[in-house]
């Protein structure tokens, strides 16, 4: 097989697309919260349109490939595996072309126990290519509403990349990081590169509300979205979004290898 045909089986494999473990009765609650302007999943963006239910359900089956049958309410969603190979392309082209300039990017997840190598293989081979991986406010702790109430937590650097994490983490055995959606942390990060006199990120790279709340300040952004992550995608298609890539986020961390290196390869940084 090619390459991409390769690819293509081993995101079905993995359920990276395809029949995905993410549950239908997941993402129309996160399309039911959207409409409703739930900070939870608006994360960082300010929507201009109206985006009712059905809105975001016409949009998602456009843009990630899930039913757009209302009376679908059941079962295992659905990602388009043509969606993400295009958007995988798409992303790999921003990468290229940042990689090219030379320019600053900045890398951040909420999903660290996912994604983490993901990112990291990302920040190194552009780090390699004479990009600066920023890593500002480094060590700044963040008040974040949280599912389990107020927390404060840590921002920290592994590889490049942004995280949060609990502040006692980080002795041997300790989590790599917190799941957050919220765009706290990179408007603590980008509001400290500004304060420090720059670089800014001329890019960003990664997920939930890093994606979301660098967009609404105008910074170019690009990363990959669940079916559950209707913000992503209406940032995407009101401007504030440069490339979104339809997968599910939340299976194992080794399953997103050959994504990295496809886009490696793609933007020309294979080793």
């Amino acid at each position: 097989m090619s390459p991409l045909a390769d690819l293509r089986a081993h995101l079905l494999a993995a359920r990276l697309a395809g029949v995905v473990a993410t549950s239908r009765e997941d993402s129309l609650r996160s399309y039911r919260l959207f409409a409703a302007r739930d900070p939870r999943v608006v994360i960082g963006i300010d929507p201009e349109g109206a985006w009712g239910q059905r809105d975001l359900l016409a949009l998602m089956a456009q843009k990630c490939g899930v039913s757009d049958d209302p009376r679908h309410t059941s079962g295992p969603d659905v990602i388009d595996p043509e969606l993400t190979l295009a958007g995988l392309d798409a992303f790999a082209d921003r990468i290229r072309e940042v990689a090219r300039r030379g320019a600053p990017v900045l890398f951040g997840t909420g999903h660290p126990h996912r994604l983490l190598g993901f990112y990291a293989g990302l920040a190194d081979a552009l780090s390699a290519a004479g990009c600066e991986v920023l890593t500002p406010a480094q060590g700044r702790c963040i008040d974040i509403l949280t599912q389990f109430g107020l927390r404060t937590l840590r921002l920290d650097y592994v590889r490049g990349v942004a995280l949060v994490r609990a502040p006692e983490a980080g002795r041997p055995g300790c989590e790599p990081g917190v799941h957050s959606h919220s765009p706290l942390p990179v408007r603590v990060v980008l509001g400290a590169a500004a304060e420090a006199g720059g670089p800014l990120p001329e890019l960003v790279v990664g997920d939930h509300g890093w994606v979301c709340g660098a967009g609404q300040l105008g910074f170019e952004t690009i990363g990959p979205a669940d079916t559950d992550d209707p913000a992503l995608f209406v940032g995407q298609a009101e401007g504030r979004v440069s490339v979104v890539v339809p997968l599910d986020d939340g299976v194992r961390p080794a399953y997103y290898r050959p994504l990295t290196r496809y886009v490696l390869k793609r933007a020309c940084l294979s080793q």
